[in-house]
């Protein structure tokens, strides 16, 4: 039986970012400052890889701090009830050239759906050091309202403060585990 092999998420080398609707006129991108990850595969190939990710809710930054301090208190993402977002694969499979849906359980403030991202491998190399590493782009779409983000706003000419479908994107890169 072949032996899993580990890689580890390089933050150093890695970003979460979210975008969202603001006014439905303007998009508003911000970002998860700390973050881990891994993933198993059971040889290089990584169709059927097993991937797990957290974020760090109280890392969010959209270079705005009365912004981010909304977003963690209790009306948005509850931070101090709720510090992790987690995510983990229940499957990867190919799409073509070095393209995948990334099926997986994504708990956010406690409720867990699943989710289909897509993941676009960029191709594995060694560094300087002679670590071997993978670089993944993942992308997807969530309605926040179905993760319990349901903080709404109005304005008084009746336009929606905040848009219902957050956009994610993630590149990130991973160190193979000797």
């Amino acid at each position: 039986m072949a032996t899993a092999t580990k890689w580890v998420l390089d933050p150093m080398h890695s970003e979460v970012q979210f975008k969202v609707k603001h006014l439905v006129i303007s998009t508003v991108t911000g970002s998860f400052k700390t973050f881990e990850g891994e993933l198993e595969t059971a040889d290089d190939n990584f169709e059927d890889a097993s991937i797990s990710f957290s974020l760090d809710v109280d890392s969010i930054d959209t270079t705005q701090t009365m912004r981010d301090d909304h977003l963690k208190s209790a009306e948005f993402f509850d931070a101090a009830t709720y510090p992790k977002i987690t995510f983990k694969s229940t499957s990867i499979k190919s799409t073509g050239d070095d393209e995948y849906k990334l099926v997986g359980d994504l708990t956010i403030k406690g409720i867990t759906k699943s989710v289909t991202l897509d993941a676009e491998f960029g191709g594995s190399t060694d560094d300087f050091y002679g670590n071997t590493k993978a670089g993944f782009e993942v992308s997807g779409k969530i309605n926040r309202k179905e993760f319990g983000l349901t903080w709404d706003g109005v304005t008084e000419a009746g336009s929606i403060v905040v848009g219902e479908d957050i956009k994610l994107i993630a590149n990130v890169q991973f160190a193979k585990q000797k």
